[in-house]
Protein backbone atom coordinates (compact mmCIF):
# COMPACT_ATOMS: atom_id res chain seq x y z
CA UNK A 1 0.00 0.00 0.00
CA UNK A 2 2.79 2.43 0.96
CA UNK A 3 4.74 1.91 -2.27
CA UNK A 4 1.60 2.20 -4.41
CA UNK A 5 0.80 5.55 -2.84
CA UNK A 6 4.36 6.83 -3.25
CA UNK A 7 4.55 5.72 -6.89
CA UNK A 8 1.67 8.05 -7.68
CA UNK A 9 3.67 11.00 -6.38
CA UNK A 10 6.52 10.53 -8.89
CA UNK A 11 6.74 12.36 -12.23
CA UNK A 12 8.48 10.02 -14.67
CA UNK A 13 9.53 12.74 -17.10
CA UNK A 14 11.50 14.42 -14.29
CA UNK A 15 13.38 11.21 -13.53
CA UNK A 16 14.13 10.67 -17.22
CA UNK A 17 15.41 14.24 -17.57
CA UNK A 18 17.62 13.75 -14.52
CA UNK A 19 19.06 10.49 -15.86
CA UNK A 20 19.85 12.00 -19.27
CA UNK A 21 21.51 15.18 -17.96
CA UNK A 22 23.49 13.31 -15.30
CA UNK A 23 24.64 10.77 -17.89
CA UNK A 24 25.88 13.52 -20.23
CA UNK A 25 27.66 15.46 -17.47
CA UNK A 26 29.40 12.44 -15.95
CA UNK A 27 30.43 11.10 -19.37
CA UNK A 28 32.04 14.39 -20.42
CA UNK A 29 33.87 14.82 -17.10
CA UNK A 30 35.21 11.24 -17.05
CA UNK A 31 36.27 11.28 -20.70
CA UNK A 32 37.97 14.68 -20.71
CA UNK A 33 39.82 14.05 -17.46
CA UNK A 34 41.10 10.69 -18.72
CA UNK A 35 41.99 12.17 -22.11
CA UNK A 36 44.05 14.87 -20.41
CA UNK A 37 45.96 12.31 -18.34
CA UNK A 38 46.57 10.07 -21.37
CA UNK A 39 47.62 12.74 -23.85
CA UNK A 40 49.64 14.99 -21.56
CA UNK A 41 52.71 12.66 -21.29
CA UNK A 42 52.58 11.97 -25.03
CA UNK A 43 52.56 15.62 -26.04
CA UNK A 44 55.10 16.46 -23.36
CA UNK A 45 57.48 13.87 -24.80
CA UNK A 46 56.84 14.67 -28.44
CA UNK A 47 56.68 18.47 -28.42
CA UNK A 48 57.16 19.71 -24.87
CA UNK A 49 53.93 21.71 -25.18
CA UNK A 50 53.11 21.33 -21.51
CA UNK A 51 56.49 22.08 -20.02
CA UNK A 52 58.25 24.11 -22.68
CA UNK A 53 57.32 27.74 -22.07
CA UNK A 54 60.81 28.78 -23.08
CA UNK A 55 62.64 29.74 -26.23
CA UNK A 56 66.22 30.35 -27.26
CA UNK A 57 66.90 33.90 -28.40
CA UNK A 58 69.86 35.58 -30.06
CA UNK A 59 70.53 38.78 -31.94
CA UNK A 60 69.75 39.13 -35.62
CA UNK A 61 72.91 38.97 -37.75
CA UNK A 62 73.20 41.91 -40.12
CA UNK A 63 75.92 43.37 -42.35
CA UNK A 64 77.03 45.67 -39.53
CA UNK A 65 77.21 42.82 -37.04
CA UNK A 66 79.25 40.78 -39.51
CA UNK A 67 81.83 43.56 -39.55
CA UNK A 68 81.71 44.11 -35.80
CA UNK A 69 81.18 40.68 -34.22
CA UNK A 70 80.84 42.17 -30.72
CA UNK A 71 77.35 43.33 -31.67
CA UNK A 72 75.96 39.78 -31.61
CA UNK A 73 76.68 39.46 -27.87
CA UNK A 74 74.27 40.43 -25.11
CA UNK A 75 75.43 43.04 -22.63
CA UNK A 76 74.60 42.83 -18.93
CA UNK A 77 72.23 45.81 -19.38
CA UNK A 78 70.32 44.01 -22.13
CA UNK A 79 70.01 40.88 -20.00
CA UNK A 80 68.70 42.91 -17.07
CA UNK A 81 66.22 44.62 -19.38
CA UNK A 82 64.96 41.22 -20.48
CA UNK A 83 64.58 40.04 -16.89
CA UNK A 84 62.56 43.15 -16.04
CA UNK A 85 59.90 42.49 -18.68
CA UNK A 86 56.55 41.49 -17.11
CA UNK A 87 56.00 38.62 -19.56
CA UNK A 88 59.37 36.98 -18.82
CA UNK A 89 59.68 34.62 -15.88
CA UNK A 90 63.39 33.81 -16.05
CA UNK A 91 66.46 34.29 -18.22
CA UNK A 92 69.23 31.71 -18.36
CA UNK A 93 72.60 32.17 -20.04
CA UNK A 94 74.31 29.93 -22.57
CA UNK A 95 78.00 29.88 -21.69
CA UNK A 96 80.24 29.47 -24.75
CA UNK A 97 83.52 27.65 -25.15
CA UNK A 98 86.29 30.20 -25.80
CA UNK A 99 88.80 27.64 -27.06
CA UNK A 100 89.35 25.24 -29.94
CA UNK A 101 87.85 21.75 -29.74
CA UNK A 102 88.66 18.84 -31.99
CA UNK A 103 86.95 15.45 -31.62
CA UNK A 104 88.48 12.30 -33.10
CA UNK A 105 88.25 8.54 -32.74
CA UNK A 106 90.88 5.88 -32.37
CA UNK A 107 91.27 2.91 -34.71
CA UNK A 108 88.40 0.54 -33.88
CA UNK A 109 86.33 -2.17 -35.51
CA UNK A 110 83.16 -0.76 -33.98
CA UNK A 111 83.30 2.78 -35.33
CA UNK A 112 84.97 4.40 -38.33
CA UNK A 113 87.84 6.84 -37.96
CA UNK A 114 86.65 10.42 -37.82
CA UNK A 115 87.93 13.86 -36.91
CA UNK A 116 85.89 17.03 -36.63
CA UNK A 117 85.87 20.46 -35.05
CA UNK A 118 83.23 21.09 -32.39
CA UNK A 119 81.76 23.87 -30.31
CA UNK A 120 80.51 23.54 -26.74
CA UNK A 121 77.95 25.39 -24.68
CA UNK A 122 76.58 24.91 -21.18
CA UNK A 123 73.38 25.88 -19.41
CA UNK A 124 72.06 25.28 -15.87
CA UNK A 125 70.96 21.69 -15.36
CA UNK A 126 67.38 22.71 -14.50
CA UNK A 127 66.79 23.65 -18.14
CA UNK A 128 68.11 20.44 -19.65
CA UNK A 129 65.47 17.90 -20.70
CA UNK A 130 67.84 14.92 -20.34
CA UNK A 131 68.05 13.26 -16.93
CA UNK A 132 71.05 11.03 -16.41
CA UNK A 133 73.39 10.20 -13.56
CA UNK A 134 76.35 10.57 -15.92
CA UNK A 135 75.81 14.33 -16.28
CA UNK A 136 78.58 15.28 -13.84
CA UNK A 137 82.20 16.33 -14.23
CA UNK A 138 84.97 17.19 -11.80
CA UNK A 139 88.51 18.29 -12.56
CA UNK A 140 90.01 14.83 -12.08
CA UNK A 141 87.38 12.97 -14.12
CA UNK A 142 88.66 11.27 -17.26
CA UNK A 143 85.43 11.32 -19.29
CA UNK A 144 83.57 14.48 -20.31
CA UNK A 145 79.82 13.80 -20.78
CA UNK A 146 78.14 15.41 -23.78
CA UNK A 147 74.49 15.97 -24.70
CA UNK A 148 73.67 16.54 -28.37
CA UNK A 149 70.40 17.40 -30.11
CA UNK A 150 68.47 14.33 -31.23
CA UNK A 151 68.23 15.90 -34.68
CA UNK A 152 72.02 15.58 -35.06
CA UNK A 153 71.77 11.79 -34.78
CA UNK A 154 68.96 11.72 -37.35
CA UNK A 155 70.98 13.90 -39.73
CA UNK A 156 73.91 11.50 -39.41
CA UNK A 157 71.85 8.32 -39.88
CA UNK A 158 69.63 9.50 -42.73
CA UNK A 159 71.99 11.95 -44.40
CA UNK A 160 75.71 11.71 -43.80
CA UNK A 161 75.93 7.96 -43.12
CA UNK A 162 73.87 7.18 -46.21
CA UNK A 163 76.00 9.33 -48.52
CA UNK A 164 79.34 8.15 -47.08
CA UNK A 165 78.50 4.45 -46.81
CA UNK A 166 78.89 4.49 -43.03
CA UNK A 167 76.87 2.38 -40.57
CA UNK A 168 73.81 3.89 -38.92
CA UNK A 169 73.92 4.19 -35.13
CA UNK A 170 71.19 3.82 -32.52
CA UNK A 171 71.05 5.97 -29.39
CA UNK A 172 72.19 3.02 -27.29
CA UNK A 173 75.10 2.25 -29.62
CA UNK A 174 76.42 5.79 -29.87
CA UNK A 175 76.14 6.19 -26.08
CA UNK A 176 78.63 3.35 -25.65
CA UNK A 177 81.26 4.94 -27.88
CA UNK A 178 84.14 6.78 -26.22
CA UNK A 179 86.13 9.23 -28.33
CA UNK A 180 88.84 11.83 -27.78
CA UNK A 181 88.55 15.57 -27.29
CA UNK A 182 91.56 17.75 -27.96
CA UNK A 183 91.08 21.10 -26.25
CA UNK A 184 93.57 23.82 -27.09
CA UNK A 185 94.06 27.52 -26.56
CA UNK A 186 96.08 30.01 -24.57
CA UNK A 187 99.31 28.27 -25.73
CA UNK A 188 98.38 24.92 -24.18
CA UNK A 189 96.32 21.84 -24.99
CA UNK A 190 94.91 18.75 -23.30
CA UNK A 191 93.19 15.56 -24.45
CA UNK A 192 90.07 14.26 -22.69
CA UNK A 193 87.97 11.17 -23.16
CA UNK A 194 84.35 11.91 -23.99
CA UNK A 195 81.02 10.15 -24.40
CA UNK A 196 77.51 11.13 -25.47
CA UNK A 197 75.20 10.54 -22.50
CA UNK A 198 71.90 11.90 -23.83
CA UNK A 199 69.93 13.45 -26.66
CA UNK A 200 67.97 16.67 -26.24
CA UNK A 201 64.70 17.48 -27.97
CA UNK A 202 64.65 20.96 -26.49
CA UNK A 203 68.05 22.60 -26.90
CA UNK A 204 69.74 22.75 -30.29
CA UNK A 205 73.34 22.83 -29.10
CA UNK A 206 76.19 20.57 -28.03
CA UNK A 207 76.18 20.75 -24.26
CA UNK A 208 78.79 19.90 -21.64
CA UNK A 209 78.52 20.31 -17.85
CA UNK A 210 79.04 23.86 -16.60
CA UNK A 211 81.89 22.70 -14.38
CA UNK A 212 83.88 21.50 -17.40
CA UNK A 213 83.25 24.63 -19.44
CA UNK A 214 84.27 26.90 -16.57
CA UNK A 215 87.46 24.87 -16.04
CA UNK A 216 88.33 24.78 -19.76
CA UNK A 217 87.57 28.47 -20.35
CA UNK A 218 89.78 29.41 -17.42
CA UNK A 219 92.65 27.26 -18.63
CA UNK A 220 92.37 27.46 -22.42
CA UNK A 221 90.17 30.50 -23.05
CA UNK A 222 91.43 33.19 -25.35
CA UNK A 223 89.58 35.97 -23.54
CA UNK A 224 89.13 36.89 -19.89
CA UNK A 225 85.68 38.32 -20.62
CA UNK A 226 82.63 36.07 -20.86
CA UNK A 227 80.68 36.69 -24.05
CA UNK A 228 77.02 35.69 -24.25
CA UNK A 229 75.44 35.20 -27.67
CA UNK A 230 72.36 33.15 -26.76
CA UNK A 231 69.84 33.18 -23.94
CA UNK A 232 67.14 30.75 -22.84
CA UNK A 233 64.08 32.80 -21.91
CA UNK A 234 61.16 31.34 -19.92
CA UNK A 235 57.80 33.07 -20.31
CA UNK A 236 54.93 33.46 -17.88
CA UNK A 237 52.51 33.11 -20.78
CA UNK A 238 53.96 32.23 -24.21
CA UNK A 239 50.82 33.56 -25.93
CA UNK A 240 51.43 37.10 -24.67
CA UNK A 241 51.38 39.36 -27.75
CA UNK A 242 54.03 41.62 -26.19
CA UNK A 243 56.72 38.95 -26.60
CA UNK A 244 57.16 39.08 -30.37
CA UNK A 245 56.60 42.84 -30.36
CA UNK A 246 59.43 43.37 -27.85
CA UNK A 247 61.81 41.02 -29.69
CA UNK A 248 61.11 42.62 -33.06
CA UNK A 249 61.72 46.10 -31.64
CA UNK A 250 65.10 44.97 -30.25
CA UNK A 251 66.08 42.85 -33.29
CA UNK A 252 66.19 39.68 -31.24
CA UNK A 253 65.82 36.40 -33.07
CA UNK A 254 63.50 33.86 -31.44
CA UNK A 255 62.70 30.26 -32.26
CA UNK A 256 59.06 30.85 -33.22
CA UNK A 257 58.37 27.15 -33.69
CA UNK A 258 59.12 26.49 -30.04
CA UNK A 259 56.92 29.40 -29.08
CA UNK A 260 54.09 28.06 -31.26
CA UNK A 261 54.37 24.68 -29.55
CA UNK A 262 54.08 26.43 -26.22
CA UNK A 263 50.95 28.21 -27.37
CA UNK A 264 49.34 24.81 -27.92
CA UNK A 265 49.60 24.27 -24.18
CA UNK A 266 47.44 27.30 -23.56
CA UNK A 267 44.81 26.35 -26.12
CA UNK A 268 44.75 22.68 -25.10
CA UNK A 269 44.36 23.48 -21.42
CA UNK A 270 41.82 26.22 -22.12
CA UNK A 271 39.72 23.86 -24.23
CA UNK A 272 39.79 21.19 -21.55
CA UNK A 273 38.89 23.66 -18.81
CA UNK A 274 36.01 24.96 -20.92
CA UNK A 275 34.66 21.47 -21.65
CA UNK A 276 34.98 20.36 -18.02
CA UNK A 277 33.33 23.59 -16.85
CA UNK A 278 30.37 22.94 -19.15
CA UNK A 279 30.18 19.35 -17.88
CA UNK A 280 30.27 20.49 -14.26
CA UNK A 281 27.47 22.98 -14.96
CA UNK A 282 25.39 20.14 -16.43
CA UNK A 283 26.14 17.99 -13.37
CA UNK A 284 25.19 20.73 -10.93
CA UNK A 285 22.00 21.50 -12.86
CA UNK A 286 21.01 17.83 -12.93
CA UNK A 287 21.56 17.50 -9.17
CA UNK A 288 19.69 20.75 -8.50
CA UNK A 289 16.90 19.59 -10.83
CA UNK A 290 16.31 16.29 -9.03
CA UNK A 291 16.50 17.93 -5.59
CA UNK A 292 14.04 20.61 -6.66
CA UNK A 293 11.74 17.96 -8.11
CA UNK A 294 11.86 15.94 -4.91
CA UNK A 295 11.22 19.06 -2.85
CA UNK A 296 8.12 19.80 -4.97
CA UNK A 297 6.92 16.20 -4.51
CA UNK A 298 7.34 16.53 -0.75
CA UNK A 299 5.50 19.86 -0.59
CA UNK A 300 2.71 18.64 -2.87
CA UNK A 301 2.20 15.46 -0.83
CA UNK A 302 3.01 16.87 2.58
CA UNK A 303 -0.42 15.94 3.98
CA UNK A 304 -0.16 12.35 2.74
CA UNK A 305 3.33 11.92 4.24
CA UNK A 306 2.13 13.41 7.52
CA UNK A 307 -0.82 11.02 7.57
CA UNK A 308 1.45 8.06 6.86
CA UNK A 309 3.51 9.04 9.88
CA UNK A 310 0.35 9.38 11.96
CA UNK A 311 -0.81 5.83 11.18
CA UNK A 312 2.50 4.32 12.26
CA UNK A 313 5.00 4.51 9.37
CA UNK A 314 8.43 5.77 10.42
CA UNK A 315 10.16 8.54 8.56
CA UNK A 316 12.87 6.08 7.51
CA UNK A 317 10.37 3.68 5.89
CA UNK A 318 8.67 6.56 4.06
CA UNK A 319 11.99 8.00 2.86
CA UNK A 320 13.32 4.62 1.77
CA UNK A 321 11.20 4.51 -1.41
CA UNK A 322 12.43 7.88 -2.62
CA UNK A 323 16.01 7.02 -1.66
CA UNK A 324 15.88 3.81 -3.70
CA UNK A 325 14.24 5.47 -6.71
CA UNK A 326 16.67 8.41 -6.93
CA UNK A 327 19.71 6.22 -6.18
CA UNK A 328 18.53 3.79 -8.86
CA UNK A 329 18.14 6.64 -11.36
CA UNK A 330 21.66 7.82 -10.46
CA UNK A 331 22.98 4.29 -10.99
CA UNK A 332 21.22 4.03 -14.36
CA UNK A 333 22.88 7.31 -15.43
CA UNK A 334 26.43 6.79 -14.15
CA UNK A 335 27.11 3.13 -15.03
CA UNK A 336 26.43 3.65 -18.79
CA UNK A 337 28.50 6.85 -18.62
CA UNK A 338 31.43 4.82 -17.23
CA UNK A 339 31.04 2.14 -19.91
CA UNK A 340 30.84 4.69 -22.72
CA UNK A 341 33.87 6.59 -21.39
CA UNK A 342 35.93 3.39 -21.33
CA UNK A 343 34.78 2.59 -24.88
CA UNK A 344 35.72 6.06 -26.14
CA UNK A 345 39.10 5.81 -24.40
CA UNK A 346 39.84 2.50 -26.14
CA UNK A 347 38.98 4.09 -29.48
CA UNK A 348 41.36 7.03 -29.13
CA UNK A 349 44.09 4.85 -27.59
CA UNK A 350 43.98 2.54 -30.62
CA UNK A 351 44.33 5.57 -32.85
CA UNK A 352 47.19 7.06 -30.86
CA UNK A 353 49.11 3.78 -30.86
CA UNK A 354 49.06 3.74 -34.67
CA UNK A 355 50.48 7.28 -34.83
CA UNK A 356 52.97 7.44 -31.95
CA UNK A 357 55.16 5.34 -29.73
CA UNK A 358 52.56 5.35 -27.02
CA UNK A 359 52.50 3.51 -23.70
CA UNK A 360 49.05 3.21 -22.16
CA UNK A 361 48.73 4.72 -18.70
CA UNK A 362 46.41 3.73 -15.91
CA UNK A 363 42.70 4.46 -16.15
CA UNK A 364 40.76 6.06 -13.32
CA UNK A 365 37.40 6.23 -15.15
CA UNK A 366 35.81 3.42 -13.16
CA UNK A 367 37.14 4.61 -9.81
CA UNK A 368 36.07 8.22 -10.39
CA UNK A 369 32.68 7.15 -11.72
CA UNK A 370 31.97 4.84 -8.77
CA UNK A 371 33.12 7.53 -6.33
CA UNK A 372 30.71 10.01 -7.94
CA UNK A 373 27.90 7.45 -7.69
CA UNK A 374 28.55 6.77 -4.00
CA UNK A 375 28.82 10.48 -3.10
CA UNK A 376 25.57 11.37 -4.89
CA UNK A 377 23.63 8.43 -3.44
CA UNK A 378 24.77 9.26 0.09
CA UNK A 379 23.98 12.94 -0.43
CA UNK A 380 20.51 12.21 -1.77
CA UNK A 381 19.75 9.73 1.01
CA UNK A 382 20.67 12.24 3.73
CA UNK A 383 18.65 15.07 2.14
CA UNK A 384 15.59 12.89 1.54
CA UNK A 385 15.67 11.47 5.04
CA UNK A 386 15.89 14.93 6.61
CA UNK A 387 13.06 16.29 4.45
CA UNK A 388 10.70 13.45 5.33
CA UNK A 389 11.72 13.54 8.97
CA UNK A 390 10.89 17.25 9.15
CA UNK A 391 7.31 16.44 8.08
CA UNK A 392 6.72 13.23 10.05
CA UNK A 393 8.47 14.47 13.21
CA UNK A 394 7.99 18.24 13.21
CA UNK A 395 9.84 20.22 15.83
CA UNK A 396 7.69 21.53 18.66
Amino acid sequence: MLIKLQKKTLVKIQLIGYVITLFIGVFIVLTTQQLYQDVKPLLSEQTDVFSDKSAVISKEVSVFKSVNKDRIYFSSEEIEELKSQPFIKDVSIFNNADFRIKAYSNQSENIPLFQTDLFFESIPDDYIDVKTEDWVWAENDEVVPIIIPENYLKLYNFGFAESQGLPVLSKNTISQITFNLKVSGNFSSEVFKSRIVGFSNKINSILVPETFLEYANTKFGRSNKSRISRLLVTFNNPTDERILQFFNENNYSINKDKLEFSKLSFFFNSALVFVIAIAMIILVLSIAFILLSFNLIIQKNKAMISNLGAIGYTHKSIAKFYQVVISGATLIAIIPAIILSIYVRNLYLDRLETLFEFSEGSSFITALGIATLVVLCVLYSIIILNKVKAIVLPKR
